[in-house]
């Protein structure tokens, strides 16, 4: 029975951790530390840390907050948020993170991603693509923190990310993002199926059967989640959950 990845989607803004609905009004979760901790402890697959703080302010990643949570994660560490050019990745890489997810500085930069792909390796950089359905219902994407809309449809710009050489895809919806309505399989499917390389679905996951259905009925590799770990019952108090072996074993068996 194959094990695909479960990952946890941890927001950094000022230092502190928050949840989004649709890309907007971020709820405060706790400290990064603190919760890392708890997930250490629950044995989770790989952890993902988007600094949105900094999509809009255009400031360079926090090194030392970044290797203090390094420090602290038993787990494979991706952090995007504030990615430009080739140093800063060295210096995120040489703390323990292991893989650098890159959004909107790879339609600004279009060498960017070869050159980092060339220095480091494809399997150390992961294409982050936002997604915003319109009116009509045609689907286009987004950088600036959902802010700015580019000239391409999430397939296309799939299909160009990974032939300037990312090594893995994160596709999110922004309609969906902290909705727990389900993920957006249609724009997943369509994704995996057009690029060769693992495509980590993201935005949406209102349960362990979502995560189970975008995983072996839209074709992604891995099922990235934030409201489902970070939040309890209608009211969204705060409590940190992960599967466990067990039930990880019961989602992939459906």
């Amino acid at each position: 029975m194959m094990r695909h990845r479960i990952i946890p989607t941890l927001l950094l803004n000022n230092g502190g951790l928050y949840k989004t609905r649709k890309f907007k009004d971020p709820i405060y979760i706790g400290d990064p530390v603190n919760t890392l901790k708890i997930f250490n402890t629950k044995e989770v697959d790989e952890i993902v840390l988007l600094d949105i703080g900094l999509s809009r302010t255009k400031k360079q990643p926090n090194l030392d907050l970044l290797s203090n949570l390094a420090s602290e994660c038993f787990m494979p560490l991706s952090y995007g948020g504030g990615i430009d050019n080739i140093a800063i990745v060295k210096d995120i890489l040489s703390i323990g993170i292991e893989k650098v997810i890159i959004n909107s500085a790879a339609y600004r930069q279009p060498e960017l991603i070869t050159n980092l792909s060339d220095k480091f390796g494809s399997s150390t950089i992961v294409g982050s693509i936002d997604v915003r359905t319109s009116i009509f219902g045609g689907k286009r994407v987004y950088i600036d923190g959902g802010t700015r809309k580019i000239p391409y449809s999430p397939v296309d710009w799939a299909i160009e990310l990974e032939r300037r050489g990312v090594g893995e895809i994160l596709i999110n919806s922004i309609d969906k993002d902290g909705m727990q309505s389900g993920y957006d399989s249609e724009l997943i499917a369509q994704v995996s199926k057009s690029v060769s390389v693992p495509v980590i679905a993201s935005g949406g996951a209102g349960s362990m059967k979502d995560i189970h259905d975008v995983v072996k009925l839209s074709g992604a590799s891995a099922a990235a989640a934030g409201s489902i770990f970070v939040f309890q019952g209608k009211h969204r108090a705060v409590l940190i959950k992960y599967p466990t072996e067990e039930e990880s074993e019961r989602i992939w068996g459906q």
